[in-house]
């Protein structure tokens, strides 16, 4: 499946298996690559690069032979999950917030942007109280790790970024012979 998504141009988030033989595939577009009716590169996944993965998924699902009953194709969302190194690189700079298996300073979830520690690994710079504090971790001593959303409904430019996981919506598909909900 991994293949066939990266095979079309796009990221292989996840994929999970839900209730009612639901496959939910979330997928991401490529920061460097330019895709149609877009002037720049990267950008939100759309309605249409759902439908585009969900046709190429079904047929090779099919010949695979695994069992399904819908497949679910969509973005990963706003508040992306951050799971490997490629990840962690791709938003530095951004907003995250982390869940650590292990609580430091009495605390397991923490909030910053994220950026390269010097000693390796990872960081995130947050403000407790008024004074700027860093964290430094590494991917095997986090829980989870998702993108911040950051809203903007005016329309202005803020401060920080706006994160590259569209949420465009999903494309649903029924497996051949079973009708879609």
């Amino acid at each position: 499946m991994a293949a066939t998504v990266a095979g079309l141009g796009y990221e292989l988030v996840e994929v999970e298996r839900a209730q009612r033989g639901l496959l939910r595939v979330y997928i991401d577009r490529l920061p460097e690559r330019l895709y149609a009716g877009s002037d720049t590169p990267g950008g939100f996944v759309t309605v249409e690069d759902c439908e585009q993965v969900t046709r190429q998924l079904q047929y090779v699902l099919e010949v695979e032979g695994l069992d399904y009953a819908r497949l679910e194709v969509s973005s990963p969302g706003l508040d992306r999950p951050l799971r490997t190194e490629a990840d962690f690189a791709r938003f530095c700079g951004q907003a995250v917030s982390l869940a650590l298996k292990l609580p430091f300073q009495g605390r397991k979830t923490w909030q910053g942007v994220l950026g390269v520690a010097a000693a390796g690994g990872w960081q995130i710079v947050f403000t407790d109280g008024k004074a700027e504090q860093v964290l430094g971790f590494r991917l095997e001593e986090l829980r989870e790790a998702r993108l911040v959303p950051v809203l903007d409904f005016k329309g202005r430019k803020s401060g920080a970024q706006a994160p590259r996981g569209g949420q465009a919506g999903a494309a649903q598909a029924a497996a051949p012979g079973v009708e879609g909900g």
